[in-house]
């Protein structure tokens, strides 16, 4: 196995799984992020129903726990290329996480609601407990919590008249100001528009506490990989990838079982926050597997390999031109296109990110963003972490953790 490949096969999953948070965010981008989950709103066709329905399944809820997956795995990475150069690895990720939540904030505000750079940020301070365990710990630990989390989701909640009431006089509003509004008028909206779900205090202060936790298996299970050393030769684990691909048609059974059931259904949390984990590390290892089998000069490969290795940039590309695309300020489309059309969109929208950021590696190192995070994670105008002078410890050698959203 050349090193080429062992440091590129982690960047090409990541690049997989921005093509699938892409078609599951163009949903947001599209109709809100409450409105999303109330399509009747829109008048959906046939179509739009079907197609919701089958991203349901395949996509929304599996492919972020990928990237969450990742960078529980570039934390391990990180600290062990960090060690063996003689550093310490608190400071730089504790700069690289005030980064992220600063560049989240940033986004979240200026440019779109669906942020995640900003939680990433959070709870990589709440991972540092966890960075230095042993691979078994790990697994344990996610494990508990996995179950933990999907206990919690069993049992339904029928929206009151009130609530309901409350929603479609928040989705109706926003499909106007969305649609129509200046940048101005839809940052009111976003600021000052009461939210559509009223709960208790005590409740959202419980919602808060939890969320992190929810998140965390994936993050956890990403770490144990790096502690064995996955993904690293991917020809010499064939068998283990496909083994563990077998969790695809599990994790698609319990989706499609909550999707059936609809989501007033007692079991439908349960279904669906155990399914979208399992079917995400079934794409993992799938993908693994698939990309053991390829050829080093397959362009579909490297063109995942690309976007990976520029996640970051790409994540906020992908963001201010569907906000254009969308929004009132550009060619106000909020609503207007339907569903498959808008994952045939985002498809088209990855197509050309994978092109440019190809044609951007061939000249750079790495995208402008990942530069600049680089460059205030390690306090350095190279981008690189300053090593000490002298002998410096033993420690295992690792690839350089790929940046992005995912990694960073």
């Amino acid at each position: 196995m050349s090193t080429h490949k062992r440091s590129t096969a982690v960047d090409a999953i990541r690049g997989l799984s921005l093509a699938g948070i892409l078609m599951a965010n163009m949903l947001i981008f599209q109709y809100g992020m409450f409105g999303k989950d109330e399509l009747h709103f829109f008048q959906p066709s046939a179509l739009d129903t079907i197609s919701h329905n089958i991203l349901k399944v395949f996509v929304e809820g599996s492919f972020m726990p990928i990237f969450t997956f990742l960078f529980g795995y570039s934390m391990v990475m990180m600290r062990e290329s960090l060690t063996a150069k003689g550093l310490k690895y608190g400071r730089s990720f504790s700069r690289r996480s005030v980064l992220l939540i600063g560049l989240g904030l940033l986004h979240s505000t200026f440019i779109w609601e669906g942020d995640i750079l900003l939680f990433y940020g959070g709870i990589g301070f709440f991972l540092l407990l966890f960075v230095k365990r042993k691979a078994r710990t790990l697994l344990i630990w996610g494990i508990i919590l996995l179950a933990l989390m999907t206990a919690l989701g069993y049992g339904s909640m029928e929206p009151t008249p009130e609530d309901a009431s409350r929603m479609e006089a928040y989705v109706t509003k926003s499909i106007e100001v969305y649609g129509s509004g200046s940048f101005g008028e839809i940052m009111d909206f976003r600021s000052n528009e009461e939210m559509p779900i009223n709960l208790p205090d005590w409740l959202m202060l419980l919602v808060v506490l939890i969320a992190p936790l929810m998140s965390a298996p994936m993050f956890l299970f990403g770490m144990a990989a790096a502690k064995r050393r996955r993904f690293l030769h991917p020809s010499m684990e064939i068998r283990l990838y496909i083994r563990w691909a077998l969790l695809i048609p599990v994790g698609l059974a319990l989706k499609t079982a909550g999707v059936m059931l609809g989501t007033t259904h007692e079991w439908n949390g349960i279904f669906m926050m155990l399914g979208g984990p399992l079917l995400a590390l079934g794409y993992i290892y799938l993908f693994a597997s698939l990309y053991a089998f390829s050829s080093r000069q397959s362009v579909v490969i490297r063109a995942f390999e690309a976007v990976g290795r520029m996640s970051l940039t790409n994540y906020l590309t992908q963001s201010v031109v569907c906000v254009f695309i969308f929004y009132g300020f550009g060619l106000g489309l909020f609503g207007k296109l339907g569903v498959l059309q808008g994952a045939l969109l985002a498809i088209g929208i990855y197509a050309v990110l994978a092109v440019g950021s190809l044609l951007w590696l061939k000249r750079f190192r790495s995208g402008p963003v990942e530069r600049l995070l680089r460059i205030g994670t390690y306090w350095s105008w190279s981008g690189r972490p300053k090593t000490k002078t002298g002998p410096v410890p033993a420690a295992p050698a690792a690839d350089a953790p790929g940046e992005g959203p995912a990694a960073t």
